[in-house]
């Protein structure tokens, strides 16, 4: 498509001679603008992305794909209902659990409000976001009426270890011939975890089934029993399939597009929303891309008529100047995906390097919930990018070669 001769042209007039440096550096800034789109569009998608991944996983692996909660009364027939779910396409587990909320102190004084789950060892062992990331301890003690496993956060703050002592203070007290007292009970800690949740890490509180049904006064019942598939994305069809299943049955099936719909619904609104305004970086390089090549036609019109007087068509000066805008978007194009995605590849060191330098806190876990940096290359999405830039990029450099292409070389010249 593009020959030798306009090759060789293109590539003359992109290298600068004395006075025409001015549209050089306009040509540079274009280049520039193109790569810093590129670039901050891959990084902040790649953030993003990773941030739902991230918080998908977390969030989903410690509450379950589905939820059947107990309806006026707790699920006594808890094994049963385990038993029908388990049977069904689609699931990977079931799993009985109490929980409830209570206040947690120790003897070094400090009171936080926490949720403490009831589940079976096997169960907890089962829930690789927990099991898999025991920082201290073991899962082996998690047995019996005086067992507890702590997120990592909760014992900085309570400055608990392995064998200390946590009280748990149950809101709804039993009632005595003095009035309502409080329900408490001290637990010994045999593991802590870290689960890189935040919310996790510092309120949540695991006790083996038995112990939490004591605790919580609903003995050989359960408050719900959490479900795992094998497609979350995919849980609609095993929502209803569970529902049928448990026909006649007092409790409510809810699935994680339910209960978290408002929060992932955010975080999807606010990807588009940031992609669409950082679409405009690339586009407002791409109009300095348009500025630049008119004024190289502006500035190289007695050197078109003299190429048409001398035999090349109007065809061969429409891609000589299309040549010339359009290796400034491929250049900058290239440039800005290979910056955005060593920055991604690199980003939690360019993080620890940042806050070292500034002294400050970028990535602050208590409001981000998670305790890195996350991001995720969808190779999908980085196309996507790069075929967009190209596509402005190349749609910039039209109209200002079909004017160059127009040019009455007699009229060029009338005045030369």
């Amino acid at each position: 498509m593009f020959g030798p001769f306009e090759r060789a042209v293109a590539a003359r007039y992109l290298r600068s001679r004395r006075g025409e440096r001015f549209v050089s550096v306009i040509a540079t800034f274009s280049l520039v603008g193109i790569a810093l789109g590129v670039a901050t569009l891959i990084i902040v998608m790649s953030v993003m992305g990773g941030f739902r991944q991230e918080l998908l996983g977390r969030i989903l692996g410690l509450n379950g794909h589905l939820g059947i909660y107990a309806v006026g009364q707790p699920l006594r027939d808890y094994d049963a209902i385990v038993g029908k779910v388990r049977g069904l396409p689609g699931v990977v587990a079931a799993m009985p659990m109490v929980e409830g909320q209570a206040l947690l102190t120790t003897e070094h004084g400090g009171a936080y409000g926490g949720i403490v789950r009831g589940m079976r060892r096997q169960d907890l062992q089962a829930l690789h976001v927990v099991s898999d990331h025991i920082v201290a301890g073991s899962l082996d003690k998690f047995d019996g009426d005086d067992a507890v496993a702590i997120g990592i956060g909760l014992a900085q703050r309570l400055d608990l270890g392995i064998g200390g002592q946590i009280t748990l203070i149950s809101p709804q007290g039993s009632a005595t011939a003095f009035g309502t007292v409080p329900r408490m009970r001290a637990y010994t800690v045999v593991a802590i975890f870290q689960v890189g949740f935040n919310e996790a890490d510092t309120s949540f509180v695991y006790l083996p089934l038995h112990a939490a049904q004591i605790f919580f006064q609903v003995r050989d019942a359960a408050t719900q029993v959490e479900v795992m598939v094998h497609d979350p994305d995919a849980v609609g069809p095993v929502n209803r399939e569970i529902r049928t299943a448990l026909a006649g049955v007092p409790a409510r099936v809810i699935d994680w597009t339910q209960s978290n719909n408002s929060l992932f619904a955010a975080v999807q609104v606010e990807r588009n929303v940031m992609f669409l305004i950082l679409t405009l970086i690339i586009l407002v390089a791409a109009f300095n891309v348009i500025s630049s090549l008119i004024m190289m036609v502006k500035d190289k019109t007695r050197d078109i008529a003299v190429l048409r007087t001398m035999g090349a068509g109007s065809g061969a000066i429409l891609r000589i100047f299309l040549m010339c805008g359009a290796s400034v978007g491929v250049a900058g194009t290239v440039v800005g995906a290979v910056l955005g995605i060593v920055f991604c590849r690199n980003i939690e060191t360019l993080r620890h390097w940042l806050e070292g330098l500034t002294g400050t806190n970028l990535f602050n876990p208590e409001v981000y919930f998670l305790s890195q940096l996350p991001a995720v290359l969808d190779w999908g999405e980085v196309a996507q990018v790069i075929a967009m830039a190209l596509a402005l990029s190349l749609l910039a450099t039209l109209y200002p070669s079909w004017r160059a292409a127009r040019t009455d070389p007699v009229e060029a010249l009338r005045h030369e």
